[in-house]
């Protein structure tokens, strides 16, 4: 955040790790903490076990240039969390716009057809700031570092704010939406920094990541009054509970694995990677979480199984130049998309991050970079493939077709309603789906329902009420739709959301 970027002494303004260096001087804005990020890259939790298994890579690539920036006078462009979202790139960023109040960091919106870009605002306008400060409330001055998911419909914005430039004063916020564009915030940070201990960085907690995980949202963060964070206040930890608020049924990683504790401030006492600024994704295919963090020659991809007790896989590496943290290319949910080519057989990695000092000495010159896993059995289970096969349909074996929607298998009768509902439509049946029983049948004419502000669902053979965009499917169905009551729209059990 560009209000809390110069205050390090001098001893954190330049962190020399083995042969890495990253030059800063006091007069320059600084990101990451306030601090270099963990160039080692070597994660701070002692008791994990070793990594054994490499990963073949291939197919390395990067944008040809620069793919998004602010508009007119925006000084600086890093800190994206990028979601691939039906057949749309979305990506939302930090920057400052002079015309954006009060005087502070801004948190800036974009979309693409793809990674490569170029982003623009929606319609080919100039990206808007969609979430600035609020006066009077802790986020008073600067909104950053933006880690966006959408849950069931709901968009969830975790980010940095602080009301000012004083010592300690950064906190994790969260905002909602129904659309990614307009954000109605929660009162009050949902974390702040534990005080453990007192460093000379004097950031505070900061620089989110979220994913939603087996009905959990995970929740990765900075935190330089973190127990286990290292000298310079360089660490990352992770909260999880179910309430996307983390009020209530918060647990904390530990060096054992993830225990209860009474609130987001309990101690910090374990870090999952050596660095500021990173970026976090579930991996179905690989059934590990991969953090992606900035280390000598690009950025690193460091690997955890579930518990995070351990290094399933050894690191790989995208390199390039980069100044600033990356985004890790994700699903709505926070997890690794599929390849489209070879979805049980290869894994992509992509990163948005900036490369460059510009006019403010600050990071901007977003660009794109990435490459693939390839020799991997990433349907190696029934509960592998439906995660990651997450918004493909296929043909099914009784001539209908199948759709994996949310961890589960929809059998769908009409090509045009499954081809409309997925994300990507397959002409050939992948076998990894043939142990998998149907857990619903959408059948020609199902019932449709609707309700004031809660959208429209099927009522399908399972019992339960399956909210479905695009709201036209249901014509494409053959489905009358019948408007009810919320009272009676929230009376059915639901299931996963169908659709994009």
């Amino acid at each position: 955040m560009r209000g809390f970027r110069q205050r390090l002494t001098a001893a954190l303004l330049a962190i020399v790790l083995g042969t890495a260096t990253a030059a800063c001087t006091p007069g320059n804005a600084q990101t990451q903490a306030e601090g270099d990020g963990g160039l080692g890259g070597s994660p701070a939790n002692g008791h994990a076990k070793p990594a054994q298994v490499s990963l073949t890579t291939t197919g390395n690539r990067e944008s040809a240039g620069v793919v998004a920036a602010g508009g007119p006078g925006a000084p600086y462009n890093y800190g994206p969390t990028v979601m691939l979202d039906g057949g749309t790139t979305r990506m939302w960023w930090c920057s400052q716009y002079p015309t954006a109040p009060p005087p502070g960091d801004d948190i800036l919106y974009a979309e693409s057809p793809s990674p490569d870009g170029p982003f623009t605002g929606p319609g080919g306008a100039v990206p808007p700031a969609v979430l600035s400060g609020n006066p009077g409330q802790f986020d008073g001055a600067h909104t950053c570092d933006p880690s966006v998911i959408r849950v069931d419909g709901t968009y969830y914005l975790y980010y940095t704010g602080a009301a000012g430039d004083h010592a300690l004063g950064n906190a994790i916020g969260l905002a909602t939406s129904t659309d990614g564009l307009t954000w109605t915030r929660r009162p009050g940070p949902v974390v702040g920094p534990s005080h453990d201990v007192h460093r000379d960085n004097l950031y505070g907690a900061g620089q989110p990541s979220a994913v939603y995980l087996d009905g959990w949202f995970y929740l990765m963060f900075t935190d330089t009054t973190g127990r286990a964070a290292g000298w310079n206040g360089a660490g990352q930890f992770v909260l999880r509970a179910k309430d996307p608020a983390f009020s209530s049924g918060v647990e904390a990683l530990t060096d054992k694995g993830f225990a209860a504790v009474p609130g987001t401030g309990a101690p910090r006492t374990a870090s999952v990677v050596d660095a500021f600024s990173a970026d976090l994704e579930w991996v179905d295919g690989l059934d590990a979480f991969a953090i992606a963090h900035e280390t000598d020659g690009g950025t690193s991809v460091t690997f955890w199984n579930r518990d995070f007790t351990a290094h399933p896989y050894r690191d790989v590496l995208l390199p390039g130049p980069w100044r600033e943290g990356p985004g890790l290319v994700r699903r709505p949910d926070g997890h690794a998309p599929a390849s489209t080519s070879d979805p049980c057989g290869r894994i992509p990695f992509d990163v948005v991050r900036a490369t460059s000092l510009g006019e403010a000495n600050a990071p901007t010159d977003l660009r794109h970079y990435g490459l693939d896993v390839t020799g991997v059995n990433a349907c190696a289970t029934p509960q592998r493939a439906l995660g990651v096969l997450d918004g493909f349909a296929m043909p099914s074996p009784v001539r209908t077709m199948d759709l994996v929607s949310d961890g589960k298998l929809v059998r769908v009768d009409r090509r045009s309603v499954a081809v409309q509902l997925a994300t990507h439509v397959l002409d050939e049946r992948l076998p990894a789906l043939d142990q998998v029983r149907p857990a619903a049948h959408l059948a020609t004419g199902a019932r449709a329902i609707q309700a004031a502000g809660l959208g429209l669902g099927f009522l399908l053979d399972d019992g339960n009420l399956w909210p479905v965009q695009p709201g036209t499917v249901a014509q494409l169905n053959g489905s009358p739709v019948e408007t009810v009551s919320a009272a009676e729209w929230r009376a059915h059990p639901q299931a996963g959301p169908l659709g994009r």
